[in-house]
């Protein structure tokens, strides 16, 4: 009796989801889990094979888009603002003066610094009369078609959280690329292409690697697919010597059947069905995407614009014509990195200012404005969204006692937009006299997010992905406002 007590009490001490979990060996739970997934309540990652398609089939906007697709330029390593789009007079005549400015950058929080003076000159440019330094003589042709963000504010002074914020919206890793995001909430229009396309400076990814490209809590369907500017465009994706295109054919055949009667037959995981979408992908890519990045078609006079017959300019004039390809053939989201690795192979100017800007802006200027021009003059600008900017800006301040060079600056800088139904020649916020902070309408990352998320016709704030019991958003839990005066 007392044994039967004791049991009784266990039993009674325990709660009515324990004893549902633990009755019939945990067969009640299994049910239930069965039911809330054929609802919907776990999202795709966990929904009825029955149910299931395919993660990358093109999907119906929230609203009509103005863009159909967004190519980011990545100036990896924090971009001078000051020195390149963010005009400041006042700074003329005060180099190595000292001034009362709080910073906060790799050396921590500082007050007070030693001025340093931008090293270019100003000019007006376009009807608008935006001021361009001489660092980027061609882009400053087309401010008529841009909208410069000068308020730009992020999180993080540090380099590889800043980068996961810009990319993802987080300082931790783990969460979708915005990319991802996009692949996501529009899937792909292109069945033979990856939605989304990343391609690396040839000097090496940024800081964090894959992780700024990462599908995150999403399926692996949805992260960046990375293309080369030489060679086989994807790694590992060329078909062995001694597999037959026949061969190749009968294999998709069987895979496309072994699906088709999986999705059919089972209940369970999606994840099989998800990976097989992706092996489908990489055999048409095996074909597909050589003819996408090859410039053999493209005419001499479109090659020498994007400067690919010099050598300063070939590699990111050949990324940058290869984007335009991409986005002709409707891939959705593509990001070109300039600056890879460590301290002067990117735009981190910590010791000597001029050289490291003078090499990088030489080796985008051309190509980028190239891009512009090329979209506009095909009608392709309007429905392509084009992002330039780095993970933050630059401080007005030198970081050492010596030398040009300054510390990372996320308190304000600049990024700028063109084409996809943005309104150019215009500027959006300002920063200080010094351009140390943003002052007037500040802006976050989380505000270029929920601009990009708007003019591809999805919602900030609608846009989700259930995981871990949330509803997760690429802008966070509190709702998010596009930038609504620079759009068109």
């Amino acid at each position: 009796m007392a044994n039967q007590k004791k049991r009784s009490g266990s039993f009674c001490g325990r709660t009515r989801r324990e004893f549902l979990w633990q009755t019939g060996g945990g067969f009640g739970a299994a049910a239930m889990t069965s039911m809330l997934s054929e609802d919907g309540f776990f999202n795709t990652a966990n929904a009825n094979e029955a149910t299931y398609a395919n993660p990358l089939a093109a999907k119906p906007p929230h609203f009509a888009p103005k863009a159909k697709s967004v190519i980011f330029l990545f100036m990896y390593g924090g971009p001078s603002h000051i020195d390149t789009f963010d005009e400041k007079p006042a700074m003329k005549g005060m180099d190595g003066k000292t001034v009362d400015v709080k910073t906060f950058g790799r050396g921590g929080h500082r007050a007070g610094g030693r001025i340093v003076e931008p090293r270019w000159e100003f000019e007006k440019y376009g009807e608008c009369g935006k001021s361009v330094s001489t660092l980027f003589p061609n882009v400053a042709k087309h401010v008529d078609d841009i909208a410069f963000l000068h308020s730009m504010t992020a999180d993080s002074p540090i380099h590889g959280s800043a980068m996961l914020m810009m990319n993802s919206g987080k300082v931790l890793s783990g969460s979708p690329a915005l990319g991802s995001w996009v692949n996501y909430g529009l899937g792909s229009v292109n069945e033979n292409l990856p939605g989304f396309v990343v391609m690396l400076d040839p000097s090496g990814g940024p800081i964090s690697g894959a992780k700024n490209w990462s599908s995150g809590y999403m399926p692996a369907t949805y992260q960046g697919t990375v293309f080369r500017s030489k060679g086989a465009p994807i790694l590992d994706l060329a078909r062995p010597d001694d597999m037959s295109v026949d061969v190749q054919r009968r294999l998709l055949d069987s895979i496309q059947d072994a699906n088709a009667q999986h999705l059919t037959q089972r209940q369970g995981n999606s994840d099989l069905a998800s990976r097989i979408a992706s092996y489908e992908l990489a055999y048409k890519m095996q074909s597909t995407a050589p003819e996408a990045v090859d410039l053999a078609t493209e005419d001499a006079a479109t090659l020498d614009m994007y400067g690919i017959n010099n050598d300063r300019t070939r590699d990111f004039g050949t990324r940058c014509l290869m984007a335009r390809r991409l986005v002709q053939r409707g891939v959705r989201f593509i990001q070109l990195y300039s600056g890879g690795s460590h301290n002067d192979a990117n735009w981190d100017a910590h010791g000597d200012l001029e050289v490291n800007h003078n090499k990088h802006a030489g080796n985008t200027d051309l190509p980028i404005a190239a891009l512009l021009a090329d979209l506009k003059q095909r009608g392709m600008l309007d429905e392509t969204l084009v992002v330039w900017g780095g993970e933050f800006g630059r401080q007005p301040t030198a970081e050492y006692a010596k030398g040009t060079g300054r510390d990372h600056n996320s308190y304000g800088f600049t990024m700028w937009m063109a084409g996809g139904g943005i309104k150019g020649g215009m500027s959006y916020g300002t920063t200080d006299e010094l351009g140390s902070r943003a002052v007037e309408n500040p802006l976050h990352v989380k505000n270029m997010h929920a601009t990009v998320l708007h003019q591809m016709g999805l919602d900030p704030n609608r846009l989700s992905f259930f995981y871990s019991g949330l509803d997760q958003k690429l802008v966070g839990v509190e709702d998010v406002e596009p930038i609504h005066d620079i759009i068109a």
